[in-house]
Order: C-alpha cells, then sequence, then structure tokens
C-alpha cells in the first residue's frame, strides 16, 4: 500500500466526483444492526444516493458489504437506472462479498477464492474480469442473490458451530470434564468431523451480526430459523458463563468479586488484532463491573489510537512488567501470543482461561 501511495498509484479522498474517472466502483461499507437487532442498510442507501450522479457508461459497480438476499439489486439498481444507464448494456453490477480473517498470515486477498455475481451475463463477465486481476481464483455463481446468500451462509456456518461446541463445553465443564481434550481427540477422526474451539463468546463485525440478516429476511417468506437464532442465543451466553467463572474463583479463595483486582488480558475480539467490535471481552467487563469488581486490563494492540471503544474506568497496564501475583484473578478473554502463559500459571493466584490456552489442569485454573 505504501508502494502504491508513494508511486501515486493510490489516492485518498472524500470527494465523491472522481470517480467519474473510475473504470471500477467497489463498494464496501458497514451494515451494522439496529437496536432492534434488525438489519441497518443506511450505509448502503447512503453509498448508493452518494455515488449516483457520478456512474458512467462502461463502469462496473460492485457491492461488497454483508448484505440480505436482494439487496444490491434493491438498492443500487434503481441507483443506476435513474442514471438513465441499462444495467447489462450500459453499466455492469454485480455482487461479490468481501472475504477477510483479521491476522491470518496464511490467507490473504490474493489466495482466497472471490466469490462473484452479476445482474446479467454481461455483469457477471465484467465482474469476473476485474476480480481475476486481484485474486488467483474467481469462484462465479448464477446471480448476485446466490452470492449474497453465500456470504450468510458462510459466517451462520461458523456461528452455529461455535454455538454448538460452546454449549457442549458447558455440559462438559459440569461433567468435569476438559472440552479442548474432547475436540482434540474428535479431531483425530479423518473424515466427517471440523474442529471448532469455544470461546467467552463471538466477536468481530461479521459472525455476531450477519445471521440476524437471514433470519430477518427468512421472516419475509415466512420461515422461522429457530436454528441460526438458538445459536445466536447461546453464544450471546457466554460472557454470563465467563463472569460465573470468575465468581467460583473468587469464592473458592474465600473472597468477594467487589473489591477484588482483577486484570482481564485482551479486549481485542481475537488475538493479534485490535479489533475490539463486539468483543464479548467488553460484556465481561461490564458484568464485573457492575459488582464491584476492581478491573485493569493488558492488551498492546489496543492502543491510544483506537481506544476508543475500550470501556470508561478500565485501566491499561503492562502486566509483564508489573508481575501477576498481585492480582486476585487474571482473566484470559483474549489470547494474543505475546502473553507469557507460563508466567502466568507460575505467578496467578487465580487463572480463568476462555481459550483453552491451558490444556491441562493446574491448582487455580478456571476453564470457561
Amino acid at each position: 500500500m505504501q508502494t502504491l501511495v508513494d508511486n501515486d498509484g493510490c489516492r485518498f479522498t472524500s470527494d465523491y466526483s472522481v470517480l467519474e474517472e473510475a473504470d471500477a466502483v467497489i463498494v464496501c461499507v458497514p451494515t451494522p444492526l439496529t437496536a432492534n437487532r434488525t438489519p441497518d442498510m443506511s450505509y448502503v442507501a447512503d453509498a448508493a444516493e452518494a455515488l449516483r450522479p457520478h456512474f458512467r457508461p462502461g463502469q462496473v459497480v460492485a457491492l461488497e458489504s454483508t448484505v440480505y438476499p436482494g439487496a444490491t439489486e434493491e438498492f443500487f439498481l434503481p441507483a443506476l437506472e435513474a442514471e438513465g444507464l441499462v444495467v447489462g448494456r450500459d453499466i455492469f453490477l454485480a455482487y461479490s462479498p468481501e472475504r477477510e480473517d483479521p491476522g491470518n498470515a496464511r490467507f490473504s486477498a490474493h489466495n482466497t477464492p472471490k466469490v462473484c455475481g452479476g445482474h446479467t451475463e454481461k455483469c457477471l463477465e465484467r465482474a469476473s474480469y476485474l476480480y481475476g486481476k486481484m485474486t488467483d481464483q474467481v469462484v462465479e455463481v448464477s446471480s448476485m442473490r446466490t452470492a449474497e446468500m453465500t456470504k450468510l451462509l458462510e459466517n451462520i456456518h461458523r456461528c452455529v458451530n461455535i454455538g454448538l461446541v460452546n454449549e457442549m463445553k458447558i455440559v462438559a465443564d459440569r461433567m468435569d470434564i476438559n472440552i479442548h481434550e474432547v475436540i482434540s481427540a474428535a479431531a483425530t477422526k479423518p473424515f466427517g468431523f471440523t474442529a471448532y474451539w469455544p470461546g467467552p463468546g463471538l466477536g468481530g463485525h461479521c459472525i455476531p451480526i450477519d445471521p440476524f440478516y437471514m433470519t430477518w429476511k427468512a421472516r419475509e417468506y415466512g420461515i422461522d430459523t429457530r436454528f441460526i437464532e438458538l445459536a445466536g442465543q447461546v453464544n450471546s451466553a457466554m460472557p454470563e458463563f465467563v463472569v460465573s467463572k470468575v465468581l467460583k474463583a473468587l469464592n473458592d479463595a474465600s473472597k468477594s468479586v467487589n473489591g477484588s483486582r482483577i486484570l482481564i488480558c485482551g479486549l481485542a475480539y481475537k488475538k493479534n488484532i485490535d479489533d475490539l467490535r463486539e468483543s464479548p471481552a467488553l460484556e465481561i467487563i461490564h458484568q464485573l463491573s457492575a459488582m464491584g469488581a476492581d478491573l485493569v486490563y493488558d492488551d498492546r494492540y489496543v492502543t491510544d489510537l483506537n481506544r476508543h471503544e475500550a470501556p470508561e474506568g478500565i485501566a491499561q497496564v503492562d502486566a509483564e512488567a508489573e508481575g501477576f501475583a498481585a492480582y486476585d484473578c487474571i482473566v484470559i478473554t483474549t489470547d494474543h501470543d505475546y502473553y507469557d502463559y507460563a508466567r502466568i500459571q507460575r505467578e496467578a493466584q487465580a487463572v480463568v482461561d476462555t481459550r483453552g490456552r491451558y490444556r491441562k489442569m493446574f491448582e487455580g485454573l478456571y476453564c470457561a
């Protein structure tokens, strides 16, 4: 990216008129949920309206935001036609979902196959040619709606399977069985099983949110997606399960959560990144804070530049410099690689491990 900037190969602007110079317009804006957990399509709608006066013949227009099936056609087709453009002849509309895995060093935009659907065959042809310049493989599908549902299925698949293994973790915990040992053993089966690992809940912009786009749209067709919604409920309840483990750890040491000094290791929703969106660590902090806990956190990825989402009233510390012995309980909510887990085990009075870093039990460990 820096090379492109230095060579004038990349420009950043808020001036929409420069889009008239572009041969391709790729739109990737947020698609969050409203307070009522319904799709908030305002960013997509605003983008279509802002771009509308600047569309011109010959362009490829592709939406990459995660949306419900039919949304690309619903928002962008009218915008293009309002400018007198015939889609499939004058201008070419497509949907190609973003596929990103932050922190994944193995797969990038270049070697991750790109799903693509067009409004017409000509639209698909032009869009596939465009994306073929960016990635090793373009997977063409029959329509934009198919491509839109493909993205939702990918994330719902993960949501449901994570919900399953999170529920299994609660059952295994009650039975005094190590769920990580169970999963590791099951994963030795060379067919018919894919390992998913439990955690403190779902985070990020996609997996906690995207299933609701499907359930919302399915209701339009009279379908109640109970399986998807149940997985969402299980995953949403995981922070409360983690808090119950913290309470047990303190209770076993004859301590009250009120006034106890607790270190939260990790605010980001997954390891080795700084993204706090929908992070379960924030909900865990909220619940413990409401109980009167004295909370601090250690997360080197959450810098002053991106701390605007960090909870107020909780101080950042360098636990490695200060040591771990002074805390009544340490909660590993995000398993960043830089943590010295052996040292934490040696020094900590109690550890609540939500990420399975400690596969073998030791005194003072509580798996959550």
